[in-house]
Order: C-alpha cells, then structure tokens, then sequence
C-alpha cells in the first residue's frame, strides 16, 4: 500500500520526500486500525490533487515569531506533509526553550492528529495538536451543521512501551466514518447524526450534521470543545472558520484554507519530568490491575496494528474499486491483495 500511494502521487507530481511522508502516515493510520483517516482517504488527497486546490508542490513559509512560537503558511500544501514540518519545527523550539506552540494556516486536510503527538512522546516530549475543518457538526442546541469535527490529540512517553495518545473528535464520529457508510451501504449507529429536520439519522445518506460528544443530553461539552479548538486552529491563524471553510468533498476546485495548532513541552523543565515515562508505565500497569482490565488512550490502536501487521489491512469493496479507478487513471499497478 505505501508503494502504491507513492506511485500514485509521484503521478501528480508530489516530489518523492513528500510522496512518501503522505503514504506512509496513511498507512500508518490504517494499521492503527483509524479507518476514517487511513489509507481510505488518498482518493481525495488525489481528487483535489488533480483539481489543482491542493498543490503538489507549495510555496510553504516558516516565520518563527518569538522564542518558543512560529507560524507555518501551508501554500495549499498536501496537509499531512505541512503538519509534520510544523510538528518537527515544535519539537524543535520545545527542545530549545521547554515549550514550543507552532500555528499552521493555509492547509489542507492534515490526516488523524494523533500522528503529530505520537511524534512528540516518542521524542520523550509531550505532544499536543489540534485541527479543524468544515461546517459539519451541529452545535449544542441547534441541528443545522456548523463546526466541525475539530479533533484534539494528547501524547505522553510511557517507558519501555509506545506512547499514551489520546486521539479524539469533538463530535460522536468523525464525518469521514459517513462517508465510508455511503461507499459501502452501512448504516450509522443511532444518535451520532442528524437529518435535515434534526432527526436521529441512522441512514448515512440522510445524515447532515453529526452530533456533538456528548449526545443529545451533554453535547455542551463536545460543542464547547469544538468551538474552543475552532478558535485555535481557524482565526489565531487567520484561517476561516465553519461554515466560511470549504467543504472537504465538495467545490473540489476551491482551495480549504484548513488551519492546525502544535504546542510540544520538554518534560524535563517541570518538577516530575525526570520521571514522568517511568510513572506514565506505572499508572498503565496499575490500571491494568483494575477490574475489567482497563486500556491507556492509544493501546487499542497498538493491538490493531499488531493484528493488521500479521493478517494485512482491510479494504471494503467500495474503497477498492476507488483504487482501480485511480490506479487506472495514473498509470500504476493497484497495490496487492491477498
């Protein structure tokens, strides 16, 4: 698969750093079992490729504004290689002056965002990043779309084992879940979407807003979490925000302007820092320990990618005729199943 992907970006004229930065992070995603933003998504990171709103070689800009604080300008760039230049440059500064908060702008789609912390914990830093993206969650108390999915991730070191990553949307499923019930003809677990008369949707093509977490109840919390992180990723970087934003499937032609925010800290400039990834390994195996076994944020992504190492990455029927047709239209073997 990471063959393939590069194969098919090349074709576009991704140069081959940046082909294989987006390949691999896809597939990455894919074996931690994160659907939603795996290897399912390059059909549209080739989509718009093609229709010119994401370039295959931006003019990518770097301002570094203070100490600890720098700007990334994506020039339209492919998300995901932007976002690991603006996480790399965050991890950076953190090591220079303990804390770094690097704001991307001008972007687009930067993939799942516990790519970027994962990155910092296993640096042995802490990795925060957060994103945001078009007008498809309702907020609390209304039903027509208007944040979106605006995820957060949290990455930890943990000794002798992968980092703690929480990675996570503001909303009861990322939309893209959506888009594959479409492809495939799955229905949608009850109360994570509304209709357009909000109405619980089940059924995928009816569904026009997702939910906020926290459900019809205590959706406040996903909503004001949503809109806190919109603030951070769209205008302290002077991206649009909401329903101003592009969407990510439609007027493919139209540049995003898609924001992220990294902030990464050095562990070893506060009072537990020397030992925290000792603790962190520690407090995993005490919860453990407890009744029903409890995971850590991030460890069932580490099972799954066990498991997808040994038996290979799942490809519904849908999102492989959507390979056939882009490794057709490139030129390119499709990638091998088995």
């Amino acid at each position: 698969m990471r063959e393939w992907a590069r194969r098919c970006l090349r074709a576009l004229d991704v140069p081959p750093d940046d082909a294989a930065c987006l390949a691999d992070s896809l597939v990455q995603t894919s074996l931690w079992g994160i659907d939603s933003h795996g290897i399912a998504r390059l059909p549209h990171y080739l989509n718009r490729l093609a229709h010119g709103s994401i370039l295959a070689r931006p003019a990518v800009r770097t301002v570094r504004s203070g100490p600890a604080t720098a700007q990334v300008h994506g020039g339209q760039g492919l998300g995901i290689v932007v976002a690991h230049r603006a996480n790399r440059l965050a991890i950076e500064m953190a090591r220079e002056a303990g804390v770094a908060a690097v704001g991307v702008s001008d972007s687009s789609h930067c993939g799942a965002v516990g790519l970027y912390s994962r990155a910092a914990a296993e640096a042995g830093l802490v990795g925060l990043a957060f994103t945001h993206s078009d007008a498809i969650a309702a907020p609390f108390g209304g039903h027509a779309p208007f944040l979106g999915t605006n995820p957060v991730s949290i990455a930890f070191p943990r000794q002798d084992g992968p980092p703690v990553c929480l990675d996570m949307a503001s909303t009861a499923i990322p939309w893209n879940r959506v888009m594959n019930a479409r492809r495939e003809g799955h229905a949608l677990p009850p109360g994570v979407a509304l209709d357009a008369h909000g109405g619980d949707a089940t059924d995928p093509r009816a569904a026009r807003a997702l939910r906020p977490l926290g459900g019809a109840q205590q959706g406040y919390k996903g909503y004001g979490l949503a809109l806190m992180i919109e603030l951070l990723c769209g205008p302290l970087h002077g991206n649009p925000y909401g329903p101003h934003i592009t969407p990510m499937y439609e007027q493919l032609a139209e540049p995003r302007r898609l924001g992220a925010f990294f902030i990464v800290l050095d562990p070893q400039r506060f009072a537990g820092g020397a030992q925290l990834a000792a603790v962190v390994a520690l407090l995993a195996a005490e919860l453990a320990a407890q009744p029903g076994r409890p995971r850590m944020p991030g460890d069932p992504e580490q099972a799954a990618e066990a498991a997808r190492r040994r038996d290979g990455i799942p490809v519904e029927p849908g999102l492989w005729q959507e390979f056939l047709h882009w490794s057709e239209r490139l030129g390119t073997p499709p990638p091998a199943c088995a």
